[in-house]
């Protein structure tokens, strides 16, 4: 069995369903409420977990009833969290999601204790032990110093920067690693100051209703979305990735990799909130169709 860490948010989620998303000024009517853990590294992980990955996570939390609820509801999913942190004095990140009736979200977040871990909280020897590096959305220096150790231990990494793009520099991480998740606003973004386009590198674009492609060295491979109703696409890039990692460590080309990676996507957006369960028989249900 291949591991994975993956390192990043790990986060409580409060959904709010909503006939729209308001405009400033303006009000919309709650039409439900769920409550599950979230946070992009804790939703990869879960799934990675229901495709046969072990998936350790590297994050943390606060030292709350929210703190236990996470790691509780992540370890039944079969996520390791030995090395999730515990940031004494500060909550946990709350997340809350409104989401409207297309399945169109808005996040409101506190800061919280998501990014109190640091690179020197995953021993070494535990990542010489992986296979893969899974990066989302933290600080810079510990996604590089991160990187640099995985390098070092002979690991693939991949990254997914998320909405934080825009306001922080992952210049030197995006320089390094081996797998780019990107939507098509975080690719054209990409693309104007980073070069991709290395033969050993790939840039993998989520298109939504359009699909994805991978593109490397100048090639590109695309594959098309599975046609399903969107609930709810909190989280649905997470599955996304999580189905593209899982799928390349077990030998699958580009247009394999996409197409678990779809299936994953779509299984997501059918539900409300971020954490996902998947399993490859669900997957091989939409590859068949």
């Amino acid at each position: 069995m291949t591991r994975v860490v993956c390192a990043g948010h790990v986060n409580w989620d409060v959904t709010l369903r909503v006939d729209r998303l308001p405009a400033p000024d303006g009000e919309a009517v709650i039409g439900g409420q769920a409550e599950s853990g979230g946070g992009s590294a804790a939703n990869t992980a879960a799934v990675l977990a229901g495709l046969d990955c072990d998936p350790l996570l590297l994050g943390s939390v606060g030292d709350d009833r929210y703190a236990e609820r996470t790691r509780r509801e992540l370890t039944a999913a079969g996520v390791d969290c030995s090395h999730v942190q515990t940031a004494a004095g500060e909550a946990t990140t709350i997340k809350y999601l409104v989401v409207d009736e297309d399945g169109e979200v808005m996040v409101l977040a506190n800061d919280g204790a998501n990014e109190a871990f640091t690179a020197d909280d995953l021993p070494r020897e535990a990542l010489a032990s992986a296979d893969h590096l899974h990066l989302t959305s933290q600080r810079p220096e510990t996604a590089l110093a991160l990187t640099e150790a995985a390098k070092s231990a002979g690991l693939l990494v991949s990254l997914d920067p998320g909405r934080r793009l825009d306001r922080r520099d992952y210049g030197a991480v995006l320089a390094s690693a081996d797998i780019v998740f990107l939507n098509d606003r975080e690719a054209t973004t990409v693309e104007e100051e980073w070069s991709l386009q290395a033969d050993d590198r790939l840039a993998v674009v989520k298109q939504g209703a359009d699909g994805a492609e991978v593109r490397w060295d100048g090639n590109v491979a695309a594959q098309p979305a599975c046609d399903v109703e969107v609930v709810d696409t909190t989280g649905a890039g997470d599955a996304f990735a999580a189905g593209f990692i899982a799928a390349r460590l077990d030998g699958a080309d580009h247009e394999r990799a996409l197409g678990v990676a779809n299936a994953c996507g779509a299984i997501a957006v059918q539900a409300v909130g971020a954490r996902t369960t998947v399993s490859w028989e669900d997957v091989e249900a939409y590859l068949t169709t």
